[in-house]
């Protein structure tokens, strides 16, 4: 292996990391199972992310492989609102501070020990700071020892991207066909790496907590939606759908966790419009006590979580409900749904970027954002228990093929490809010499200015 662990370090830049305050959306989930499985792999891997500013600003992890370096946090004590809360503050900061920082403490190193670099930029948050970063390594001798990657989860600032410097300076990645699609309305022509979930995420629930779980919610259908309250994620769709559900004298619980955004209100007004009554509960720690609330709130339609929900949590509500509805008009890739799939859980998904999702086969997938077609598809699954155990079972499959060690498997390919673009030269198990800057190659990334 040309990229193998005791050759090469990898470096990861991310707003959003593994910290509760760091986590806004599938991003922070990516990077914390693309990192922590890096590390497993037996790579030297840095995380750089805006992290919680009551952490330290450095931590190890996995047998000292794994380095969290959390950013910014100076400007995140006075900003507690999480990750995004000042923004742009937190841009210009990461801009002036982060580059210089990154070379000299991780890169430099890295190169005279004889290793190479991998580093891996996320969303447009880090765009600018690639740009730097390649042209101080370029200017210090080190470009050719570094392959650089930028990768779009989400069309997310796009408007603030300078392309043309950002497609000299890296070898662009996205994470499905989608967004593929989308990032040519940008004059760009990204490789497609898919998103992961962590091998550990394949396992059954505690059937004792499931079977609780359904029996608290005593429903015709027992349904879960977890997401930032947007447009995109088709909430009103969904609150839609089970108003539709009670007015034919269906028993619907709809379990839900959202974020802060403004969109809530529009969702949860919607809900009383349609007749649903809604309960705001902080999410508890374990089953048995959303069993208790699900009884002690019997004639709530639609539970809201309005706190953090925990993985080992999510995993029983997974399994427990049935369908997960990650009904999304806009999806970059939908990671929920592969984590339902993980969870032996149905997953109700859009039809965007989940390249994964095969309709009627390992899921329920959505072509309109009429609510009528949810009513539809989850009268099937009550009317047809068969197809919906086969799902299931179709489901735990196709997530074995997305297990972080498989994509990773992918992402060493195409960062083989990606040296070779950007003229870097091989690992070598020889202490790397200064040299004088060569001429860049078309990847290499000139100085500007």
């Amino acid at each position: 292996m040309i990229f193998a662990p005791q050759r090469t370090v990898f470096v990861v830049l991310s707003f959003e990391g593994p910290d509760v305050y760091s986590q806004a959306g599938g991003l922070g989930v990516r990077v914390k199972g693309l990192t922590r499985t890096l590390a497993q792999l037996g790579y030297e891997t840095h995380l750089f992310f805006c992290g919680d500013p009551d952490l330290p600003g450095e931590e190890t992890h996995e047998g000292g492989r794994l380095h969290y370096r959390r950013w910014c946090q100076w400007i995140s004590a006075r900003h507690r609102g999480g990750v995004y809360d000042g923004e742009d503050e937190k841009v210009r900061d990461w801009n002036s501070s982060l580059p210089l920082s990154l070379i000299n403490q991780v890169i430099a190193p890295a190169v005279a020990s004889g290793r190479n670099v991998v580093l891996m930029g996320e969303e447009w948050h880090t765009a600018s700071s690639m740009n730097l970063i390649s042209d101080s390594l370029y200017y210090r001798g080190l470009r050719d020892r570094v392959v650089m990657l930028w990768n779009a989860n989400n069309t997310f600032g796009f408007h603030r991207i300078n392309w043309g410097a950002l497609a000299f300076a890296t070898t662009m990645t996205t994470v499905s066909r989608y967004m593929k699609f989308k990032m040519w309305e940008s004059g760009q022509n990204p490789m497609v790496i898919p998103n992961g979930i962590p091998r550990a995420s394949i396992q059954d629930a505690d059937p004792e907590s499931v079977a609780e779980l359904r029996a608290a919610a005593a429903a015709d259908h027992l349904c879960f939606k977890i997401g930032r309250f947007d447009p995109d994620k088709r909430w009103l769709m969904a609150v839609s759908a089970a108003g539709y559900l009670k007015r034919r004298g269906r028993r619907v619980r709809l379990v839900v966790r959202g974020g802060r955004e403004p969109h809530g209100g529009e969702v949860f007004a919607l809900a009383e419009q349609q007749g649903l009554v809604v309960v705001d509960v902080k999410a508890p720690s374990e089953p048995r006590a959303l069993a208790a609330i699900l009884r002690e709130h019997a004639d709530a339609d639609v539970v809201n979580m309005t706190s953090y929900v925990s993985d080992s949590m999510l995993g029983v509500l997974y399994s427990a409900s049935d369908a997960v509805l990650a009904n999304s008009g806009h999806e970059p890739f939908g990671l929920v749904g592969l984590e339902v799939m993980a969870s032996a859980g149905l997953a109700v998904v859009g039809s965007t970027g989940e390249d994964y999702a095969d309709a009627y086969r390992n899921a329920l997938v959505l072509e309109t954002d009429d609510p009528i077609e949810l009513v539809t598809e989850l009268t099937l699954l009550k009317e047809r228990p068969h197809l919906a155990a086969s799902i299931r079972r179709r489901g735990r499959v196709t997530a074995r093929q997305y297990t972080w060690e498989k994509v990773i498997d992918q992402l060493l390919l195409r960062v083989e490809f990606a040296a070779a673009q950007q003229a870097v030269r091989l690992p070598t198990s020889e202490p790397a010499t200064a040299k004088a800057p060569k001429r860049p190659s078309r990847k290499a990334a000139a100085p500007r200015g």
